[in-house]
């Protein structure tokens, strides 16, 4: 086997999430804006000779037969008939169901890394097409760039935005996003945004009701953090967020966060850190 390499799988924060529809199969529309920020999941690779895809560590939460990162070695192994196998070892920060896109970000840096490390030379269109079997929102990842999302959330446009912080706090509890997407009180008839300035995007999340009513703990994090200003929840939930323009006001503002709470800061990204590893 090769020697370990590391690789960053950051989360993302949903700047907006409106529900525009349903599709007949059941899959809902939306229309969201993405954003990388320099908090996440890590893994390391080591390329095997005999052809196995394993975990090499037991992951707290995440049970082998739901792992993102080997569903996608996999799937890519099969698209690409390749010989080589891998040993993955994940090091999460991203909690499972915390809306952050933690599997989804693991899965996306499993396509890219591995991509690269068997020497396979896909293009990124092509990575794109294999992460949207392994979920609607793994295509952003390997997209690689702050974007706005429509369809189900994999029909993305580049979306430049300016610098910023977030503090993001975590709730210490776990959503189901198919049971949010079943709530039968979910507004799903928002009337999608043409091209609009982002000023007028931000700011709001169709989901947050049905999750701060199922969910208090988010509902509870939403109130102290919206004491400083505009706050909301990213994804389905349960993580929470606001913007600052510097890390310092950010700061501010975490310091004062109680101890039942847990808060981390992060800065936004322009782009993924993998990038340039994605052609």
């Amino acid at each position: 086997m090769s020697a370990e390499t590391a690789y960053p799988a950051p989360a993302k924060l949903n700047l907006m999430l409106r529900v525009t529809g349903r599709r007949a199969d059941g899959y809902h529309l939306l229309q969201t804006v993405f954003r990388f920020i320099d908090y996440g999941d890590t893994l390391h690779f080591s390329v095997r000779e005999d052809g196995a895809i394993t975990r090499d560590h037991e992951v707290p939460g995440v049970p082998e037969a739901t792992d993102l990162t080997l569903r996608a070695a996999r799937l890519l192994q099969r698209a690409s008939g390749t010989r080589l196998g891998a040993g993955i070892t994940l090091r999460k920060q991203l909690p499972p169901g915390g809306g952050l896109g933690g599997g989804s970000s693991d899965a996306a840096t499993t396509l890219i890394a591995l991509n690269r490390l068997w020497g396979l030379d896909l293009p990124r269109a092509r990575l794109q097409e294999l992460a949207l079997e392994l979920g609607a929102d793994v295509p952003v990842f390997v997209f690689g760039v702050s974007a706005l999302g429509a369809g189900i959330g994999e029909k993305l446009t580049p979306w430049p935005l300016p610098p910023a912080w977030y503090l993001v706090l975590i709730p210490p509890v776990s959503v189901s996003t198919a049971g949010i997407f079943q709530d039968p009180d979910l507004k799903r008839d928002s009337i999608p945004i043409k091209i609009p300035p982002f000023s007028v995007v931000a700011g709001r999340n169709d989901l947050e009701p049905v999750v701060c009513r199922r969910y208090p703990e988010v509902a509870r994090h939403l109130a102290w953090l919206r004491q400083f200003g505009t706050a909301q929840m990213t994804g389905s939930g349960a993580s929470v967020f606001a913007e600052f323009s510097t890390e310092a006001e950010a700061r501010t503002v975490l310091r004062q966060v109680p101890a039942t709470m847990r808060g981390v800061i992060a800065r936004g990204l322009d782009c993924h850190p993998l990038w340039a590893q994605c052609t």
